[in-house]
């Protein structure tokens, strides 16, 4: 009983310490301004290529949540045509993925700091609670990266995406930015316009990360096929820092919440 009361007064507190402590840490590496510290965020630079081709290469500007500046060359498979595309001044992409695991770390952290200081836990099951609470913020957050969403190729080519370029975009040309784990990921798409006569069977794809060559789609009144597919992409290393945190974070909730059962089910099947 000693033992179960010390830990709900010491040791429930200090791991909630240590749990805040390395989720503002992961706060932090998102980079963006809290409300009211007027800061700027820094912008980043990061070069998209693949190993082995230089089909396309990308250079990209990151600033926080936002992809504020985007230059992409493409080279045509079919005759070796250089294209050029840069995001209009006036315009930035933002990465809703980011943003979204930002907002899911901050509640976490409110839920951990939401008490008064010299609050005591009372039960076991209060803590299990939190505990749970916590960690299924940590795990939307950790998800939002690790899953991009699963995208249908008209969605892409109706996305606000299309309409950021200068010169724009050939209607023969589909791309999307997207975070995968600790990547930064984009994803260019040749198309080719099926002519009304063509005896293929036309058959729509449906909702995907990544589409193959042969996804086949309607968009306007125009048939299109997938002939080339191009995916680049580059680690972003403040992302690799919040995913590490994100999982000591959920070890650690998993750990008291294991303390905690194990006093609990000796209070339940202890023989009076």
């Amino acid at each position: 009983e000693e033992e179960f009361k010390w830990l709900l007064q010491e040791e429930v507190h200090a791991v909630l310490r240590q749990l805040q402590d390395i989720l503002k840490e992961a706060s932090h590496r998102f980079a963006l301004p809290t409300s009211g510290s007027g800061g700027a965020v820094k912008q980043e630079n990061f070069v998209l290529s693949t190993s082995g081709t230089d089909q396309v290469k990308g250079v990209m500007t990151l600033q926080g949540d936002a992809l504020c500046q985007a230059d992409v060359n493409l080279k045509m498979p079919r005759n070796n045509q250089l294209l050029h595309f840069a995001f209009r001044e006036d315009k930035q992409w933002k990465l809703q993925q980011i943003q979204d695991a930002r907002n899911h770390v901050n509640q976490a952290i409110y839920l951990l700091m939401n008490r008064d200081v010299n609050y005591q836990f009372k039960t076991g099951l209060e803590v299990l609670k939190l505990m749970d609470a916590v960690m299924l913020q940590l795990s939307r957050a950790r998800n939002r990266l690790t899953t991009p969403a699963t995208l249908t190729l008209p969605e892409i080519a109706s996305s606000g995406l299309t309409k950021m370029f200068t010169p724009t975009l050939p209607p023969d040309i589909l791309v999307n930015f997207y975070i995968n784990l600790n990547k930064l990921c984009l994803t260019v798409y040749q198309l080719h316009m099926l002519q009304p006569s063509t005896t293929k069977n036309f058959k729509p794809a449906g909702g995907s990360v990544l589409h193959n060559p042969g996804a086949m789609f309607e968009f306007g009144s125009q048939r299109y096929e997938v002939s080339h597919v191009h995916k680049v992409e580059c680690v972003v290393p403040w992302l690799n820092d919040a995913l590490v945190f994100f999982t000591v974070s959920l070890q650690l909730c998993q750990q008291l919440k294991d303390k905690i059962s194990v006093f609990s089910s000796y209070w339940n099947y202890r023989p009076y």
